[in-house]
């Protein structure tokens, strides 16, 4: 498959992988009809999707059922008046109507807004509203369809609602019940260009109103370094990502760059995550590859490994927050697998990563994906030279990589605070070092300027995480008369260590904080909580900290 889309489809080094990445671009490309229905043409019996859930159901899909299934959906969709470039937002959970709703709509060349069940009516009015949204489909449970009923008097736009089940109120349409009546698909003349918008997220919210991200149809294509590469799968992999559908990660990781390479896509539909059930699911279906966000690799290293068979396990992948160097250490140990980061954004996909030909360096992004031309600047434009801090940027004077987005839907200023002059401005602040490798230092929003120091969340984090008391810890900036800000340490401690929070802890903490890094970013401000605050993404929400400490 995809020596269709690249003119060299292995790399032995990241010099060769540098050289001699080319993408082959197709007119129109879309990813629904040019890698899934070619794929249900080829090899029509090979398992693409393997769902299960919490109560145990397990449902595999062949490539052959995909095409069929995802062409009903489409003419379903088309039934109901939605065509092409219309905007339908999907709030489905781990549903597997997800993947054959996103598919439907490329072929159909509609936009589809993945979003996340926790949306209050005022998210979702607002979604409606600044991106016109014609259609939702959603899972059927109490919570949603309540808050997407109670948007509707604010929401014009809106004209097709959908429910999944298992409840479908009244106002609703029964996808199970009107899904299998839908007309035989014709395929539209011309569904898309490639640059169309296929896709849209709003971002998740770590700082300020959520953003509108919009991709074109070569998104989709940007992700095949994602699964081919980075993931490193081929057609007999099992690949497990653990991400919300509502996020980017969803798509990063359980969709488009996994079936370029022809893997099975593993989707375990649960409500509330333990890293037991994780680790359950991996043994029992014999996961071959796995991603997660840095927390779950958290959680997961304090579990005791020898209840478990991961021995199908071949390769694990990080990302979405840097990850710290002690919990790549302790997986290690615990399971001989090197943790391979990578990172991105919900405007890119994978700009910088540790692929399968390169030595990993604990707590390091990785090196630049080559798609992308990457560089650090200082605040006033320049190059960064090695071990200086700066900005990651995308070059773009030579034209707009495949993967990087369109714009901010509906906010031309938006957009040109971020990308001006020929170079896409991340916001994320690192340093390389000597061998190319990026490491991560925080947004810049996040560092913390105390006494004429920038000090950056991860560096203190990382120190902190190699004390066995802390299982977590998010690191923000408190005003201080004297010094400007100071350091806070917000953690959570391990259940051995829960009993022992108090003054002598804090002092340990500070001291060891002290010794494992440049003394000035110590915590002098340190407060023990139950939880930190995250997105539905795993992210921690460093700014809810912040406000926080601001009423008090």
């Amino acid at each position: 498959m995809i020596e269709r889309f690249l003119k060299q489809t292995s790399f032995v080094s990241q010099d060769d992988f540098k050289k001699n990445l080319e993408f082959i671009v197709p007119d129109n490309f879309n990813f629904a009809y040019d890698v899934m229905d070619a794929w249900a043409e080829e090899k029509p019996g090979k398992v693409a999707l393997i769902w299960t859930n919490d109560e145990g159901e397990c449902i595999k899909f062949t490539f052959k059922d995909i095409k069929e299934q995802t062409d009903r959906t489409a003419a379903y969709f088309m039934q109901l008046g939605i065509g092409k470039g219309d905007m339908v937002m999907l709030i489905l959970k781990r549903r597997y109507e997800f993947w054959l709703s996103m598919l439907a709509l490329h072929k159909i060349g509609a936009v589809a807004i993945p979003a996340t069940h926790m949306l209050t009516k005022h998210d979702i009015v607002y979604r409606n509203t600044r991106a016109g949204i014609k259609a939702i489909v959603c899972v059927g449970e109490e919570y949603v369809l309540g808050q997407v009923a109670a948007a509707m008097p604010e929401s014009p736009s809106v004209k097709v609602l959908v429910s999944v089940g298992p409840e479908v109120p009244e106002g609703f349409h029964d996808w199970h019940k009107e899904w299998p009546e839908a007309p035989a698909f014709v395929r539209p003349e011309h569904p898309n260009s490639n640059s169309d918008t296929m896709l849209m997220y709003f971002t998740s919210g770590t700082s300020g109103e959520p953003k509108m991200v919009a991709h074109d149809f070569l998104y989709a294509l940007g992700h095949l370094t994602t699964g081919v590469f980075w993931h490193n799968l081929s057609e007999d992999s099992i690949h497990l990502t653990v991400a919300d559908t509502g996020w980017g990660k969803a798509v990063w990781g359980k969709l488009y760059g996994q079936w370029f390479a022809g893997a099975a896509v593993f989707v375990f539909d649960h409500e509330k995550f333990t890293a037991d059930k994780i680790m359950r699911q991996i043994e029992k279906h014999r996961i071959t590859s796995f991603c997660a966000p840095p927390t779950v690799y958290r959680f997961m290293i304090h579990e005791d490994f020898s209840k478990y068979d991961l021995s199908s396990l071949r390769y694990c992948t990080t990302a979405g927050e840097a990850l710290n160097p002690a919990v790549y250490d302790k997986f290690l140990k615990l399971t001989g697998i090197r943790l391979m980061e990578g990172f991105g954004q919900t405007e890119t996909t994978m700009t910088l990563g540790t692929m399968p030909w390169t030595e990993p360096k604990p707590g390091s992004m990785g090196l630049p994906n080559p798609q992308y031309d990457i560089d650090l600047v200082k605040p006033d434009g320049t190059p960064c030279e090695d071990g200086e801090k700066g900005e990651i940027v995308i070059r773009t004077d030579k034209g707009k990589p495949i993967g990087l987005f369109k714009e901010y839907y509906r906010d031309e200023e938006l957009t040109r605070q971020a990308w001006h002059d020929g170079v896409y401005h991340t916001g994320d602040e690192a340093w390389r070092d000597e061998d190319g490798y990026y490491w991560f230092v925080g947004r810049i929003d996040d560092v913390i300027k105390s006494s004429g120091y920038r000090i950056g969340p991860f560096e203190v984090e990382s120190a902190l995480m190699t004390h066995p008391a802390v299982l977590e810890c998010a690191i923000t900036g408190v005003p201080d008369e004297i010094r400007g800000m100071v350091v806070k340490a917000t953690i959570v401690l391990s259940k051995a260590w829960r009993d022992r929070a108090g003054d002598e802890l804090v002092k340990e903490l500070q001291n060891h904080v002290k010794h494992e890094t440049a003394p000035y970013k110590y915590p002098r401000v340190i407060e023990f909580v139950d939880e930190l605050p995250k997105t539905i993404s795993g992210k921690i929400r460093r700014v809810e900290i912040r406000e926080k400490d601001k009423k008090r």
